[in-house]
């Protein structure tokens, strides 16, 4: 397998990093306002991101029809729907257990880029997703695995977020589809500024622009956080990552961003850092390290759409 180059891989790095902290900056910001009105600032600041990033790279051009519909699901699954589950889950949630639960995405990635784009898993590559997603069981259960089985150690808010990885993972392998026709940047531009719109139609028939004043200087920080790092920057360089390198591939470094968040929630939030979490995380690394290994064969290009039919045009228009 030919060696990655550093660049997406520290470009995903961040972004995954940024991510595992998100979780934290979010539960302080729903102390002091609804989900949605986190959501809705989070991504307005993140448009604004965005829009410097395209405008910086001379990437700005408008989006045809046909564009406009596909970035439309996409702002659907990756901004409306997958950050309302994860705001309003912690509400309950804690900040660490949420991120465990979210990294079973890899395990989802692998198996839709395996069906939709046709990249291959060899067996060390496998080997790795199993024993990494053992890890999570392990962080999840806080080390008694039995106890999933019975319900006790879940919230309402952990039930909820059971959608996100399936949701993500999808997310993430359609989008490399969009990538064949457009940069990085423009194409999450575009992507968030409808997600951000769809979004904005719920939060003004619920709780509505008078909720932004109870933010304190705090909730302010967590937010700016989250749409500046979070939201603007790291979807850039994970969709940058994502241009080059195969999806299951950029997928397992989202395996990472729980121990951020373990250890950011324990000093910040105080939640309790265990035994178990650190086992289970050395799991999740090691199973990390056998996927980047070797284990996932790809050429890390998008893949190919379909050939048109007769009639239907050809180039940017399709999709």
């Amino acid at each position: 397998m030919p060696r990655t180059n550093a660049i997406p891989v520290l470009k995903a790095l961040f972004a995954v990093l940024v991510w595992g902290a998100s979780f934290i900056a979010t539960k302080i910001a729903v102390r002091e306002v609804h989900p949605l009105t986190v959501v809705w600032l989070r991504f307005a600041i993140g448009v604004g991101v965005l829009l410097a990033a395209i405008s910086l790279r001379k990437q700005f051009a408008l989006p045809t029809r046909r564009e406009l519909l596909y970035f439309t699901g996409l702002g659907f699954m990756g901004v409306t729907f997958h950050h309302w589950v994860q705001s309003t889950a912690l509400v309950t949630s804690q900040a660490s257990t949420a991120s465990w639960i979210i990294a079973a995405t890899p395990v989802f990635i692998a198996l839709f880029a395996w069906m939709l784009l046709k990249e291959r898993m060899g067996r060390l590559g496998a080997l790795g997703v199993a024993l990494a997603a053992f890890g999570v069981l392990v962080v999840v259960s806080k080390g008694d695995i039995i106890s999933l089985f019975t319900g006790k150690s879940y919230t309402s808010g952990d039930l909820l977020l059971l959608t996100n990885p399936p949701n993500w993972a999808l997310f993430t392998v359609v989008s490399r589809w969009g990538l064949r026709r457009h940069p990085a940047a423009r194409m999450m531009f575009y992507v968030m500024v409808i997600g951000w719109l769809l979004t904005t139609i719920i939060f003004l028939a619920g709780p509505g622009p008078s909720d932004i004043a109870r933010l304190s200087l705090n909730g302010w920080l967590a937010v700016g956080f989250l749409g500046v790092l979070c939201t603007g920057l790291g979807y850039v360089f994970w969709y940058d990552a994502l241009e080059v390198m195969p999806a299951a591939q950029v997928g397992v470094f989202q395996y990472i961003s729980p121990l951020v968040t373990v250890i950011v929630a324990a000093i910040v939030l105080g939640e309790p850092l265990l035994l178990a979490s650190l086992l289970g995380g050395a799991v999740i690394l090691l199973g990390v390290y056998m996927v980047n290994r070797g284990g996932v064969r790809g050429k890390g290009k998008p893949a190919r759409m379909p050939v048109p039919a007769a009639g239907e045009k050809r180039g940017r228009e399709m999709f």
